[in-house]
């Protein structure tokens, strides 16, 4: 299943690691030393032009021990909406 996060943007699913609101979340200065981080290592993608509201952490296609963030100017909740019930089949997955 895919997941559209803005622009001409789809993600798997199965990749998305987690969806966080940019504004309650980087309050935290480890999530800011995180995205900071992620930025110096070229492992941000920003997917519009307009101001962020949501980051979505993945993991890398290529090299799965890799993340890779999307920034978002979709909302965490409606990102969510659209994910539908992801957590519940992550856990049923994993618990196989």
């Amino acid at each position: 299943m895919f997941l559209h996060i803005g622009v001409d943007t789809v993600i798997k699913t199965e990749d998305i690691i987690g969806i966080f609101d940019l504004d309650t979340s980087t309050v935290s200065k480890h999530t800011r030393k995180y995205l900071n981080m992620a930025q110096k290592n070229g492992r941000i993608i920003t997917v519009t032009d307009d101001l962020p509201k949501s980051f979505i952490v993945c993991t890398d296609e290529d090299d799965r021990s890799k993340k890779i963030i999307y920034l978002s100017q979709i909302s965490s909740q409606t990102l969510l909406k659209r994910a539908g019930n992801i957590g519940e089949n992550y856990l049923k997955r994993i618990q196989k």
